[in-house]
């Protein structure tokens, strides 16, 4: 819930006070959601709406050309394309098309928002969902590319009868810590040597009541070796002029966003890491990054090696893989990683 000291008038002043700060900044400043910091405004360029996953996959496909934009506290991945390949699912739904690749999970998308803002760029339009706590979990922006002529009827049929400039949020839920038991450390093993499938490990670890961290903390090799933090500057600089294809997924509870293909220009501003490409742009919070591991799963296709970074909470920040196609295009991906600096050399030097 809002604090008793701030109301919807008081979070339009400080809005208006703090312009050149990021609206999940501002947030953070009056202790509220982003997606409180927008209700306030609604009447001045933003519009309550449907956040039904269906329906919001319904509208958006009619606004063409896109760019989709998912983050979590320490990393934001930005793709531009169509919103088409829509398939739909109880738990789990997807967009898997050349440009964008979503994983989406319905039950996080709780409160929406049509958004209209002047910017020096120009008017930016977009349409943005929170989950329960009020954070962010998806935002898709028009570009000069998009079917503008559609925004307003997709607005107007999103539009839901409540436009009250308040918002009742939950509690956010913790990060989960680490979550591993020694004692099944060998089953553990065992079990991994017989994955043909990257999307099994999840499964794996809920059987044996572990986490994703948890069981990379105690696997061991050839399963796991532990990185050096700069291990993820490393690899994308390294893919951008080797001109490596590769996949990046960054994600929230709510949504996964990924990228597949070549990188080719990795720039460093202040603690952010960025890929800024014509088509897909990434900004990572390298000074979050606590722990890197190079994680090597088994496929039908040959051994799929990731690079995944996480935060001092246990938070995963982003996942970068090889691309598997039936080709040679992992080996490079995969000479790639085995040049990274692990956490074993700098304890030796």
């Amino acid at each position: 819930m809002q604090g008793d000291n701030v109301t919807a008038s008081s979070i339009r002043t400080a809005r208006l006070e703090n312009q050149n700060m990021r609206d999940r900044d501002v947030a953070d400043l009056l202790n509220i959601s982003e997606a409180q910091l927008n209700a306030a405004h609604v009447g001045q360029g933003v519009t309550r709406i449907n956040a039904d996953l269906d329906a919001v996959m319904e509208q958006v496909q009619r606004l063409g050309e896109v760019m989709a934009l998912t983050r979590n506290e320490s990393c934001v991945i930005e793709k531009v394309g169509i919103y088409d390949k829509y398939h739909s699912g109880a738990h789990a739904s997807m967009i898997l098309n050349e440009d964008i690749d979503l994983r989406m999970f319905g039950k996080h998308w709780v409160h929406g928002f049509a958004i209209e803002k002047e910017t020096d760029k120009g008017l930016s339009r977009s349409l943005q969902v929170f989950d329960a706590a009020g954070d962010a979990v998806h935002k898709i922006f028009l570009r000069d590319t998009s079917v503008v002529e559609e925004w307003d009827n997709v607005v107007d049929s999103l539009r839901l009868a409540d436009q009250g400039d308040t918002l009742a949020v939950d509690p956010r839920h913790p990060v989960e810590d680490a979550k591993g038991d020694t004692a099944k450390a060998d089953t553990l093993r065992a079990e991994w040597d017989k994955m043909t499938d990257t999307h099994q490990f999840m499964g794996l670890t809920r059987k044996l009541k572990m986490n994703r961290l948890g069981a990379y903390r105690m696997a061991g090799a050839p399963y796991v070796e532990k990185l050096q933090p700069g291990a993820v500057g490393q690899i994308l600089e390294q893919a951008a002029e080797t001109q490596t294809p590769m996949m990046a997924f960054v994600g929230n509870m709510g949504c996964i966003e990924i990228h597949t293909g070549p990188i080719e220009t990795v720039k460093r501003m202040g603690p952010w890491l960025n890929v800024l490409d014509a088509r897909f742009n990434l900004h990572l919070r390298e000074d979050h990054i606590a722990e890197v591991w190079a994680v090597t799963k088994y496929t039908k296709r040959g051994p799929a090696i990731s690079v995944e970074a996480f935060r001092k909470d246990g938070l995963i920040i982003a996942q970068f893989f090889g691309v598997l196609r039936g080709d040679d295009r992992a080996a490079g991906w995969n000479a790639l990683v085995a040049d990274l600096p692990r956490e074993t050399e700098a304890a030796v030097a």
